[in-house]
């Protein structure tokens, strides 16, 4: 049979704390008039809990994807999860998602890309699918950029915020959801938009934290350069690889980095209507591989993209990257969770939770057993070398 790829299941979660352009400029000499007029951002959402991070805010959009398409997480032979904020540089977020959810059965992988990454996510997600390594893959995009950020300078620190959104991509014998791709990179231009230190390259040291390298440094300037161009570009040829004009696409959905962005490339070089330009960044900011995901789950939850609709969804980041990907939205059954049902989910993650400690416990006693037999062996071995002698 012929294997196609669809959209059976979405979820996003922001955090709760809003930081408003009014909060930032008693931060920073800036005001909500500047950053209105240079953005069309309003406001942003922040982690300030200790024990929030990347992979506790995609488990959240994870668990409201499962919950949506109602599939249990053991139906999940893939998570991949998008980010540029990981909690560490390994293991991957996706590994600790994979824990938190219980999807015993899953394998599970990070995917570095920057803002693009959730498009290439989705791009690597329909190639298992339709290759036959998998049948339903959780593509996640997820970041805590607040904690890479320098509060001090106002040209980075005016556009970033916290979130994640989730889609659950499955084989379907069905014609149309994901249909075409359109992914590339111009590395040439990869310290425009960049974390300097920590990795290899400039280990964490004094001095590259006196210096600020462990924050987000970014040509401003250059940045906006590429972005308007290659975003019209993207989507010009993603629609082209489909067979389709741009007189087909119902809903153009862009990565939520800057309205004025958006309005250039998508809306000005592409002559598209600007109704049909799906925009949040007022509320949530730049969220970088989260933006995409979090817009789509709204414009689904809106009726902004309906069964039939063809949807192009583009992006572009740091490396530097880009990606478009153009969709044919199915009729997903969305599933009605009873009160039971949403128990019994909540007991599951709290199972699954015990379950996780329960094999870290069992690791260190194995670990402590070994480590004394070791020990002994080593003892006997020497109580023998001193009866010889």
């Amino acid at each position: 049979m012929a294997r196609y790829s669809h959209i059976v299941g979405w979820g996003m979660y922001v955090p709760e704390k809003v930081l408003t352009n009014d909060d930032l400029a008693n931060i920073v000499d800036t005001s909500d008039e500047w950053i209105r007029t240079r953005t069309g951002i309003r406001e942003r959402r922040i982690v300030t809990d200790p024990s929030e991070s990347t992979s506790t805010l995609a488990t959240r959009a994870a668990r409201a994807a499962l919950e949506k398409a109602g599939l249990s997480p053991t139906a999940l032979d893939m998570i991949i999860v998008a980010t540029s904020s990981p909690d560490h540089l390994f293991p991957a977020t996706a590994c600790l998602v994979q824990d938190a959810l219980g999807a015993v059965n899953a394998g599970a992988f990070d995917l570095s890309a920057a803002c693009s990454g959730f498009v290439y996510g989705m791009a690597m997600a329909h190639g298992l699918i339709v290759s036959g390594q998998a049948d339903t893959v959780m593509v996640i995009g997820a970041e805590v950029l607040s904690r890479l950020t320098d509060w001090s300078d106002r040209n980075t620190c005016v556009l970033f915020g916290d979130g994640a959104g989730a889609v659950i991509m499955q084989v379907s014998e069905q014609p149309g959801g994901f249909i075409a791709s359109d992914l590339g990179a111009d590395g040439s231009g990869a310290s425009l938009l960049s974390l300097p230190a920590g990795g290899t390259r400039l280990p964490a040291s004094e001095e590259t934290v006196r210096n600020g390298m462990h924050y987000i440094k970014m040509d401003g300037r250059a940045v906006f350069r590429f972005a308007t161009r290659v975003m019209a570009e993207a989507t010009r040829r993603v629609v082209d690889k489909a067979g389709l004009t741009l007189d087909d696409v119902a809903l153009i959905i862009p990565h939520q980095a800057n309205s004025r962005i958006i309005e250039s490339s998508v809306i000005k070089q592409l002559k598209y209507p600007k109704e049909r330009v799906f925009m949040n960044l007022d509320r949530y900011g730049n969220t970088s591989t989260a933006s995409i995901p979090i817009a789509l789950v709204e414009a689904v939850e809106q009726g902004r993209v309906r069964p039939g609709d063809y949807v192009v969804l583009v992006g572009f980041g740091g490396g530097l990257t880009w990606a478009a990907a153009l969709i044919q939205w199915g009729a997903p059954k969305v599933s009605e969770v009873s009160r039971w049902q949403r128990w019994f989910w909540a007991a599951w993650y709290r199972v699954y939770r015990t379950r996780s400690a329960y094999r870290r416990l069992l690791r260190r006693l194995f670990a402590l057993w070994f480590g004394t037999r070791e020990r002994s062996e080593e003892e006997l071995e020497r109580l023998r070398r001193l009866r010889k002698e």
